[in-house]
């Protein structure tokens, strides 16, 4: 076999999805055809890629070396013919970056300051989604991170661009002494009785979809504490009993809060880049896209609740 770009793109897919099922669905492919391709790919290596594990699979340590050539390989591949950026006038000055409430900000920007030392930044707090996309077609940010919904996703005018950075389930953070905390994954309306915490309109189909998934399985919410604060004090009430939370997947719990599946999976989120195409050069926006998704990853990472959930909903296959 003759070892092609699209071979390190399904290495690289594999790794990022941590899962060859899941690298299937994103690229297209059938999970046995996904497989075969990645025994074709080894045995042209001579050498492991990668190992399962509880959660999908992860790279060897001569898989790791393999991917980190391969993901400079992709990158320069895709920078030929690209007019440097230096000499893009879409790099000139401060990058203006909004951010609704994402947990992937932090570690992006730590990833930006390594990979575009040179890019000067300024980040602004924004929580509703629908305001972002007016900043960004008013030209008053250039980049931002939002938030929406399965069929409600964002509209913008061609001045704007975007890609999802990824769609995760939302789980509920509930007190550790809560009457459902044996169960491994809890039905919504298992929860009927319980008193809500609730971000406000975000302008994107929060609270609408909740209400809605809530009306799916038979009840409303007997009570609903409007909160935007921080994630601290959220987690501080609940493990006082206050309330329970609709919260990202990916959160770590304080001591006494526990992070739980939702069964069936009714509520969903995704995270998006968005951009001014007149404001943000092209290898910026990859730059930028590249270390949100990184740091979504790490996220993954650090949050054993949900490698537990992902193993248990998407089938696994050996390599």
């Amino acid at each position: 076999m003759e070892l092609e770009l699209r071979h390190l793109r399904v290495l690289c897919a594999i790794a990022d999805a941590g899962s060859v099922g899941r690298a299937a669905s994103a690229l297209g492919y059938s999970q046995p055809a996904m497989s075969a391709q990645l025994q074709r790919i080894e045995r042209h290596f001579g050498h492991r890629l990668f190992e399962r594990n509880t959660s999908g699979v992860e790279p060897t340590r001569y898989g790791t070396e393999v991917l980190d050539q391969a993901r400079d390989v992709l990158a320069r591949a895709a920078a030929i013919g690209r007019r440097p950026a230096a000499d893009d006038a879409r790099t000139r000055g401060p990058l203006r970056l909004a951010s609704t409430n994402s947990p992937v900000l932090s570690g992006m920007l730590n990833r930006l300051r390594s990979r575009l030392p040179d890019l000067t930044l300024t980040v602004s707090s924004v929580y509703p989604s629908s305001e972002i996309v007016e900043l960004l077609e008013h030209g008053e940010v250039h980049a931002a991170i939002a938030a929406d919904y399965p069929g409600r996703e964002l509209r913008h005018s061609a001045a704007v661009a975007h890609r999802g950075i990824v769609t995760e389930p939302s789980f509920v953070a509930l007190p550790a002494g809560h009457r459902l905390r044996h169960c491994p994954e809890v039905a919504l309306a298992d929860l009927a009785d319980d008193a809500w915490f609730l971000t406000p309109d975000d302008g994107a189909g929060w609270p609408g979809v909740f209400y809605e998934a809530c009306g799916a399985a038979g009840f409303t919410p007997a009570a609903a504490h409007e909160f935007l604060g921080d994630q601290q004090q959220l987690q501080n009430m609940i493990a006082q009993g206050i309330g329970i939370s609709i919260v990202q997947a990916t959160l770590r719990p304080i001591p006494d809060v526990l992070i739980k599946p939702l069964a069936g999976t009714p509520l969903w989120c995704r995270y998006v880049l968005a951009w001014r195409r007149e404001s943000v050069a092209d290898e910026v926006a990859d730059t930028l896209f590249d270390s949100a998704a990184a740091a979504y990853r790490a996220l993954i990472a650090q949050s054993p609740h949900f490698r537990t959930w992902a193993s248990r909903t998407w089938s696994m296959t050996r390599p």
